[in-house]
């Protein structure tokens, strides 16, 4: 089985930058694509990015300019930089892990953007 544990989230204030990691373990040699979503309770998730094995990223398209995933394959951990952060984006944060068919979901840190 694979595990998933992020961190970094936290209270920022709006126009803040944050940095979230989720690391991986167990069942990593069979892990290929990895990625960042979010959802605020009540509403549904949202993709943010997914970044392949390979390093090749993609982001959805009304995200693109402000967030940056990366990857060190060595420690099996995915980042993501969140620049200029709004009020809105308050949410919790998930970093889902594809092994084979199957995808495994992370609890998530809370991100609160507020002054």
């Amino acid at each position: 089985q694979l595990q998933l544990l992020e961190s970094g989230g936290g209270l920022v204030q709006p126009g803040g930058s944050l940095r979230l990691s989720c690391a991986a373990s167990g069942s990593v040699v069979s892990m290929s694509g990895m990625g960042w979503s979010r959802q605020v309770p009540g509403r549904e998730r949202e993709s943010i990015a997914a970044i392949t094995k390979g390093g090749t990223a993609t982001y959805a398209d009304s995200l693109k300019g402000r967030f940056t995933i990366s990857r060190d394959n060595a420690k099996n951990t995915v980042y993501l930089q969140i620049n200029n952060l709004k009020p809105d984006e308050t949410s919790v944060y998930s970093c889902p892990a594809l092994v084979g068919l199957s995808m495994t979901w992370g609890q998530g840190p809370q991100v609160t953007v507020s002054s």
